[in-house]
């Protein structure tokens, strides 16, 4: 009996080695495959990286044209946005905010005055003060702006700034008469920005403030003008952080 099934246990372990080498095998195939795959889709995630970033590059291209192009008609505001944009950022940043570092937002706070190209010289350059009616004309360009970019794809987000960076927080802005979180949080962030850089550089009705004396200004009118939230970052921020950037942009 011993001697009869030893030929068939033999047979058995190299069956059974048989089978191990063929699972081996596919599972070394299988493996090659996945490897295959892994480095199809690592090529096909690099070539889209590639071109998203090529088409980021495109439309930052774009809005640096059309923001030189607004800021080339007042020689009173040259670098504005490029100043605004950074101090935008700086705030957000102070915020903890993700929006800091969000291309299409950074597009808005470029682009917030591309409304003026529709605006009269005699009142874009007026070294006095407007009129009634001209301040009404001059009120018009973050609706005029909004029209520019609307049904541009990747200036969506962007439009939210251009339209409503003029908003109040206690509803007293233009041109919606916005009130409170009813204001886009770019918008809000990039207002106290705005004003910042308003109040800091020369203008033909005016010279610029001292930063301390703009900044008191600015945290003065928490609640009224500005977003609280958006205050109490910008008041964080040392003084140094807006003077090299101010100094850097000129």
């Amino acid at each position: 009996m011993a001697v009869s099934s030893e030929p068939q246990l033999i047979r058995e372990v190299e069956r059974l080695r048989a089978e191990l080498a063929r699972r081996e095998q596919e599972a070394a195939e299988k493996e090659r495959q996945l490897e295959r795959y892994a480095a199809d889709l690592r090529g096909a995630f690099k070539r889209e990286r590639s071109h998203s970033q090529e088409l980021e590059r495109s439309y930052s291209a774009t809005v640096r044209v059309l923001s030189n192009a607004v800021e080339a008609r007042d020689a009173y505001t040259g670098k504005h946005a490029d100043r605004v944009t950074a101090y935008g950022i700086e705030i957000a940043r102070a915020m903890g905010l993700s929006l800091a570092d969000e291309p299409r937002v950074e597009f808005g706070f470029l682009l917030h005055d591309i409304g003026k190209v529709a605006i009269p010289d005699a009142i874009l350059y007026k070294p006095g003060s407007l009129t009634e009616k001209e301040r009404a004309l001059m009120a018009q360009h973050p609706l005029i702006g909004s029209e520019i970019v609307a049904g541009i794809e990747f200036l969506s987000e962007a439009a939210q700034v251009v339209r409503s960076h003029h908003e109040r927080w206690d509803g007293n802005g233009y041109p919606d008469g916005l009130r409170g979180e009813e204001i886009p949080l770019a918008a809000r962030v990039f207002a106290v920005a705005d004003v910042l850089d308003a109040l800091t550089t020369d203008r033909p009705y005016r010279p610029a403030l001292p930063l301390a004396e703009a900044r008191r200004m600015i945290v003065a009118a928490a609640g009224t003008q500005f977003d609280p939230r958006v205050i109490e970052a910008f008041a964080s921020i040392p003084d140094k952080v807006f003077e090299e950037i101010g100094a850097r942009i000129h």
